[in-house]
């Protein structure tokens, strides 16, 4: 009986670890950095009380650095996943490589080969969809924000809509430089991203 009861025990407290364990690492741009914000007043932050709100007991760690490229990011991910052992991936990268009219196709590679680190180890990816203005011309543009759906179909991960799709053409949402959000879109970006995480993390 005693046997039975600690078997019991240790089966709880298992689970109950696994569940305090689980993690989310954004990894991403300057969008996902808080550029130009105070580190309370960044989207991540705010993730981290509408999970807790909403009942999840799951942490968040933000390794997301101000004009990183998906080169960048490929060359930290390894030690980043080692290191920090998240559940969850948002990888949020891509944009700064558009900026600089980086060819689709190492882009492609580079978001290949994170995604492939981190199913290596047992992490469940999110994409998220980047989104550019077409003034780099069509044919570009096309090409890189296919580059998205296309990994998501070839390596069964969760695509999630760009996060700022409601976002980047409203003034009252965005910097003077019109590219990176401001304090007041910062609590909606946290919403938008919840409610595309919100149904994986059940």
């Amino acid at each position: 009986m005693k046997a039975l009861s600690l078997l019991i025990f240790i089966l709880i407290a298992s689970n109950t670890s696994s569940e305090e364990d689980k993690s989310i690492l954004i990894y991403g741009d300057s969008i996902s950095a808080g550029y130009g914000m105070e580190k309370e007043s960044q989207w991540s932050e705010s993730l981290k009380t509408l999970l807790s709100d909403k009942g999840f007991e799951i942490s968040v760690h933000n390794r997301s650095i101000s004009g990183e490229t998906t080169g960048g990011g490929l060359s930290r991910i390894s030690r980043t996943l080692d290191e920090l052992k998240p559940t969850f991936l948002l990888l949020e990268l891509g944009g700064n490589d558009a900026l600089r009219g980086y060819p689709p196709k190492k882009i492609y590679e580079n978001l290949n080969k994170m995604i492939e680190a981190s199913e290596e180890r047992g992490i469940q990816v999110f994409l998220m969809q980047i989104r550019i203005l077409p003034n780099y011309g069509k044919r570009y543009q096309t090409q890189f924000e296919s580059i998205y759906p296309t990994l998501a179909q070839e390596k069964d991960v969760i695509l999630f809509p760009f996060m700022l799709n409601d976002i980047a053409l409203k003034k009252e949402f965005m910097l003077p430089d019109g590219i990176h959000p401001n304090k007041d879109a910062q609590p909606v970006i946290a919403e938008i991203v919840f409610n595309s995480l919100e149904p994986h993390l059940k």
